[in-house]
């Protein structure tokens, strides 16, 4: 098992037997992003599990995704629970529709990812800056040469549909 890898103060480990997050967390090292598409229907899915989730199929490869989207839903975390993330408190989760499969297998499903969202040197973007339609593309950041973290940052691409934020 590779060793133990810091982040924030917390330790990162990935089981030997976790094959989908050692391999998942591999590519994002090399910086692709990568999602399991399955063999039988053709749909990618995250998190990587073994069976698809539309029509349980055990078969699947490796797709490599662009890691564009638009932010489908968010949150600023106000009162972090980790300490390592007391210090960038408030700090926005964001959940990203990603470009590919876009409304499939249904108009309101997607592809979607969860991930920090962070200006392009990994410090947490201003809350104040997010907002539902806003584009963002991912970014990897290194922590270990078989480990990189996917997040995303805001990119100069225009909003998709309405613009919106919480209220402040």
């Amino acid at each position: 098992m590779p060793a133990p890898v810091t982040y924030r103060g917390m330790s990162l480990v990935i089981p030997d037997n976790d094959s989908e997050w050692i391999e998942f967390y591999a590519h994002a090292r090399a910086h692709r992003l990568m999602m399991r598409k399955c063999s039988a229907c053709g749909l990618m899915r995250y998190p990587p599990t073994h069976a698809c989730p539309w029509c349980q199929e055990l078969g699947w490869t490796w797709q490599e995704v662009s890691g564009r989207g638009t932010i489908h839903s968010y949150e600023v975390v106000m009162h972090a629970i980790q300490p390592g993330f007391k210090e960038i408190t408030p700090y926005a989760v964001v959940l990203v529709d990603l470009d590919e499969q876009r409304g499939q297998p249904t108009p309101d499903e997607a592809l979607r990812v969860i991930a920090n969202l962070v200006k392009p040197d990994f410090t947490a973007e201003a809350d104040a800056n997010v907002a539902i339609g806003k584009r963002v593309r991912v970014v990897f950041q290194d922590l270990a040469d078989h480990l990189a973290l996917p997040q995303f940052t805001l990119s100069d691409e225009p909003p998709e549909g309405r613009v919106w934020r919480l209220p402040e």
